[in-house]
């Protein structure tokens, strides 16, 4: 028995298919920031792939803040999609001192249209923030929009995790999504789109 999917055989004769990559990861762009006041993704978010990941690798702001992100829809512009979204944040420092994890509700959107919190980045030399993005099936236009965030940063002796999800309350598929600091521009890192087959 042989299965096909888009003219890609999955299984032949019973076995898996090596070649065949399902779930793989392709990378689709790669920006790298540079004192750059934000870095929009324009391109390559449309209905090749049902989900989209976003990579943040060593983002350093020029000073300490947000990393927050928003969309626009097919033919929109301002970046300013109505948002519903939930953030969480655990921390613990080098110490073993303190710990903790909790809700912030100030931190979340309840039909808002704002630049959504990813996470805390710090300035400091030897600060970054690191993470991802998923998108889940923006192309759809019968569904909303469905995104969960999962970041790490090193911030005064601590490492936060900050997990943020949520979706845009829009049946119009997405296709743009830009990241900035909430103040400040973002000093170095790189970012990278991937489509997972």
């Amino acid at each position: 028995m042989t299965v096909i999917s888009n003219g890609t055989n999955l299984i032949n004769n019973g076995a898996l298919d090596s070649g065949a990559a399902v779930g793989s990861l392709i990378l689709l762009a790669t920006q790298t920031a540079s004192s750059s006041s934000t870095i929009t993704f324009s391109s390559g978010i449309d209905s090749t792939y049902k989900v989209y990941i976003f990579k943040f690798i060593n983002i350093h702001p020029a000073s300490t803040a947000n990393l927050v992100f928003q969309a626009n829809a097919v033919d929109a512009s301002g970046e300013n999609e109505t948002m519903t979204t939930t953030h969480v944040i655990a921390a613990h420092n080098e110490a073993g001192a303190g710990a903790g994890v909790g809700y912030q509700t100030a931190l979340h959107q309840a039909q808002g249209t704002n630049f959504q919190r990813i996470g805390k980045a710090s300035n400091a030399a030897d600060e970054c923030l690191s993470g991802e993005l998923i998108l889940f099936n923006p192309s759809s236009t019968t569904f909303m929009t469905h995104y969960l965030s999962r970041v790490n940063n090193y911030n005064a002796t601590y490492s936060q995790e900050e997990i943020s999800a949520g979706y845009f309350n829009t049946t119009a598929a997405i296709d743009e999504i830009q990241f900035k600091m909430s103040t400040g521009n973002m000093d170095a890192g790189t970012l990278k789109l991937y489509g997972v087959n």
